[in-house]
This record gives C-alpha cells, structure tokens and sequence, in this order.
C-alpha cells in the first residue's frame, strides 16, 4: 500500500523572452512557464525508488503563480489518498477534483481552475503509471475499451457521443493495437517542428533554421504570422526557398485577426501553398472558425491550444469549423477530458494533430498521439504532432525525436510515467521568484538600476 503524504506545488518560469522562443503575434515576450505538482507518497515504484506523481501546466510568465496556488488548494484533497484505490476509479477521482462546488465557480472548467486541476490530475496520472511500472500510454492503450471510456469525461456530449458508441469503436480497434504498436516502435508518430518560426527570428536565423531542419528530415514545418503581411510574405518565401515545393509549411496567427481579415490575410499567403491556418480568429469563436473554414479552402484550418474544454471542442466538430484538432495537454483536464476529445474526433473523423509548443508540452503530447493511434483513431492519415527544440534538458525523461528513415518521429516512451517530472536542479534554479537564476537577475538589474540613480544625481555631477 502506498498513499500520499504531501503536496509540493512549485512556480517554475524559464527567460525564453530573452531570445524570441515562443514569439507570435499575439505573444511577444513569452517566459515559459510551469504550475509544477508533485505528489509525494510514502510508497516506492517497480524499481523499489521512493514513488511519487509529477505534473504540470503550462503557461508564459506572469500569472503562474496563480495556477500555481490554486492547483494547491485542489491537490490538498489527495493528501492521504490511496494510490491504488485511486489507480481503480481514476474517473472518479477527475469527477471529485472538478466538482469543488466553490472553486467550480470561477470556471466552471475554463481558465485557471482548469489549467490547475491540469497539473493536479497530469501527477496523479504520472504517479499511477509509475505505480504500474508502465509509460503512460501504455497504461491506457492496455485498458479495455470499457475502462477507457469509464476513464473519459462524456458529460454534455451525449448529443454527439453516447458511452456505447464510444466503446463500440475502442472494440473495433482493440484487435490490431499491437499491430500499431510494432509499427511505432519503428517508425516513432510523425512530428512537425515550429522551432524555425518563431515571430521573432531575423531572416538570417529563419533560413537556418530551416535548413537545420530539412537535413533532420522534418517533412513539416511552421512558421508563426499575423504581425504584418509584407512580412509574412517575406519570411514564406525564404521558408519555400529552403524547403522547397513537396515539404509541407503550416502557418499559426496565435487568434489575432477577426473572421473577414482573416479571409482576406491568407488569400495573399495562399501561393505559398500552406496545409493549414492555426488559430485564425477567437478561440471561442466557433462559427467564425467554421466561416473562415468555408472562405479559405483548400487551405485548411486547425485550433485547439486554447479551447477550454470537451465541450467547445463537440461543437468546433459539429459546426464543422475545424479540419484539425490541436488540443492541449495542459489546458484541458488531463487524460479523462483528452479521451473524450480524441473519442469525438475520431467519431467526426477529424484528425488530431496536437499542440506542443510549450514546456513540458512535448513531453506529454507523444503519450497522447500514441494512444491514439494505437487505441482509439487507428489511423495517421494527416496525424503529425508538434515539436519544438526548447527545454527538453530540464526533464528527466525528454522525449526523443529522431530521423527514422521516414522522416522524424518521436520515439515510443518506454519508461515509466508520464514524462513530466523536471530535474531537482532545475526547479531550484528557475523556481520563481526566488531560484537561483531570478535572484542572481533581480540583484543585476537593482545594481544597474542603483548605479544608473547614482550617474544622473547631482551629487555625481561634482564628482
């Protein structure tokens, strides 16, 4: 028996402003961030190591320190927990942590109650797929279809997505799964890379970036716009020139436009031949999802990082807004609310193509893709999954990505969890705001703030 003893909740922000990683329209000085959970147990895992849950959330900068405190108050209910009676009725547990009838009011599920409970339930997976000695895709893919959909959140989608159907087809894929797993194991799940387009970039750096990554054998690639039109067209003609006419180039508006600029924005980057606009409006707004759909064709559309919950993604799906689904792993509440999307897509037959472009976000999203491909849509036709080269080094078990031959793919996890829990050195080097890191920068800029005083005081004009 192993239950939980303690809650450690960490605020950790990584100064990737300083170099432009992550910049797009929208968001110009992102500082990746995570709400960090550990659930401590006075357990050990199938190796015999002291046993333990790490999760996170992901946001890009300020204001993680209030995920931070609310995935706290959320957390202190599994203090004391079993971990195997909560390996038996994870559904239960989903449905305990997000019915807090006063906490619920600041959502309900949206906004940072919902990224919170994210990290809370992302340890709580990790620690029982710890507990089972199994990488977390695995622990689910191994289910029956009846346990995982009693793992899925289905409320408010029996309109479009009946618990029978669901495990009618999970059955219709159950007797092939290893088939799809023997072929991962060889060929690793296709990956697209956004690290050559961050908005930021100067041309030179756009050039090689891309370069680096034709000779790595990405076959997908891309490129954040919506800043400016003139230069958007510059920066895609320097990827098409890299790339060249048969890779394909997606492009990510990060929600600035509205629906008619939209329109009339990707009519002049539609000679670059892009797969897709990402995020080209609202991310609450369905119907203009669905307009802008109609308008752009045959250049398609995809979102997802910030729909909020299962529900907005049934209706992106019944409106048909969408050709993509870019679901979040840190903005929807973990497994239970991502199974149930995976299931509504693969009901529409929309493709899933998570986002990742974020710290620990990668980490978390290989587990995703596998499950499903291996469990639940049984298909990679228009399947790639995002990748990008930040952070990975903090982790301690980073996902892989290598050239198999096909072109990249992130290589199958193997260890145990979720692969989420970040090095002990780096949490106290950039645990905000009083890691290492922060505090050797706070004390720089008082120094150049004091000496910048003390130049410009008339004292210092006698000396």
């Amino acid at each position: 028996m192993a239950r939980i003893t303690s809650v450690e909740i960490e605020d950790v922000r990584f100064p990737t402003s300083l170099t432009a990683d992550g910049s797009d329209a929208m968001n110009k000085d992102a500082d990746y961030s995570a709400a960090y959970v550990v659930l401590r147990t006075d357990g050990t895992d199938t190796l015999g190591d002291p046993l333990a849950g790490h999760g996170l959330t992901f946001t890009i900068g300020r204001g993680n320190d209030i995920v931070a405190e609310t995935a706290r108050q959320q957390a202190a209910a599994l203090v004391g927990r079993d971990v195997d009676e909560l390996a038996a009725d994870m559904g239960g547990v989903y449905r305990a942590l997000t019915s807090d009838s006063q906490l619920r009011w600041l959502g309900p599920e949206k906004g940072v109650v919902h990224l919170s409970v994210a990290a809370v339930l992302n340890a709580t997976w990790d620690l029982v797929a710890r507990r089972a000695g199994k990488p977390l895709w695995r622990l689910l893919a191994d289910m029956t279809p009846a346990e995982l959909v009693a793992v899925a959140d289905l409320r408010y989608l029996s309109d479009a997505l009946t618990a029978d159907e669901a495990v009618a087809l999970l059955e219709a894929r159950a007797a092939t799964k290893a088939e799809r797993i023997a072929h991962l194991e060889r060929t690793g799940y296709p990956v697209y890379t956004t690290s050559a387009g961050w908005l930021g970039y100067d041309d030179d750096k756009l050039r090689r970036l891309c370069q680096e990554a034709v000779d790595a054998g990405y076959g997908h690639i891309k490129l954040k716009v919506g800043a400016d039109l003139a230069d958007d067209v510059r920066r895609l003609t320097i990827a098409r020139e890299v790339i060249g006419p048969e890779r394909r180039l997606m492009v990510d508006a990060n929600q600035v436009w509205d629906v008619p600029q939209a329109i009339e924005w990707m009519a002049a980057l539609a000679p670059f031949d892009p797969l897709w606009i990402e995020e080209p409006t609202s991310p609450d707004d369905v119907l203009g999802h669905a307009a802008v759909r109609r308008a752009v064709a045959p250049v398609r559309v995809a979102t997802g990082e910030h729909c909020h919950n299962r529900v907005m993604f049934k209706q992106f799906f019944q409106a048909g807004a969408i050709d993509f689904c870019q679901l979040d792993t840190g903005r929807l509440a973990s497994v239970n609310e991502i199974v149930a999307v995976l299931l509504l897509a693969a009901k529409f037959g929309v493709p899933v193509c998570p986002h990742a472009g974020g710290v620990g976000l990668c980490e978390m999203v290989q587990h995703v893709s596998v499950l499903d491909y291996v469990a639940i849509a049984g298909d990679l036709t228009d399947r790639v999954t995002e990748y990008v080269d930040h952070l990975h080094e903090h982790f301690t078990d980073p996902c892989v990505v290598a050239d198999t031959g096909s072109g990249s793919g992130y290589v199958l996890p193997r260890r145990p969890g979720y692969s989420t829990q970040i090095h002990a050195a780096s949490v106290a080097r950039f645990r905000f705001p009083d890691g290492e890191y922060w505090a050797e920068r706070r004390a720089r800029e008082t120094a150049r703030v004091t000496a910048q005083s003390s130049e410009e005081s008339p004292a210092a004009a006698w000396r």
